[in-house]
């Protein structure tokens, strides 16, 4: 698919109509892909809740060395930006 913009006042009503099946498709299948996405994202919190459950329940630490060093880096503000910040 093309980045720019066709001049919609040169298209044909069936080149318009083409273009707008192309683009639902395309919406389709990034709307497909984001949900298989947030469906891994689930199961990956899920595992990450039971895994800091057991290790409440086994009476370990909840927290690092690391966790301390990253949140004195960020009230600090020291702390690297995120490559990918969520939206």
């Amino acid at each position: 698919m093309e980045d720019t913009f066709p001049d919609l006042g040169s298209l044909s009503d069936k080149e318009l109509k083409d273009l707008i099946d192309n683009l639902m498709a395309e919406e389709n299948e990034i709307s497909y892909k984001r949900r298989v996405l947030h469906g891994k994202i689930d199961i990956l919190r899920a595992e990450l809740v039971n895994r800091l459950r057991n290790k409440h329940e086994r009476g370990d630490s909840m927290i690092s060395g690391d966790d301390v060093k990253q949140l004195t880096e960020i009230l600090a503000g020291k702390a690297q930006p995120e490559d990918n910040p969520a939206a």
